[in-house]
């Protein structure tokens, strides 16, 4: 089974970093309902849209999914 997406963006997490996917994994790390076995693109992108304020803008997303696809690859 690969690793989900919110596995590889913790990977990411770095506290003195002002790197958009980094500050997207500090704070992803703080949402407890982060949908945390996920794989789906589709499934987190409705969920970071319905509910995550804390992502100014979706293209960061974008950015780390493509980071998790090279790093599955």
């Amino acid at each position: 089974m690969p690793k989900s997406f919110y596995q590889y963006l913790m990977t990411q997490r770095n506290p003195e970093s002002y790197d958009p996917v980094a500050t997207f994994a500090n704070n992803a790390f703080y949402d407890s309902s982060f949908p945390k076995q996920e794989t789906d693109f589709t499934e987190i992108s409705k969920y970071l849209e319905e509910n995550a304020g804390y992502l100014p803008s979706m293209t960061i997303f974008d950015d780390a999914w493509q980071l998790y696809l090279a790093a599955l690859a």
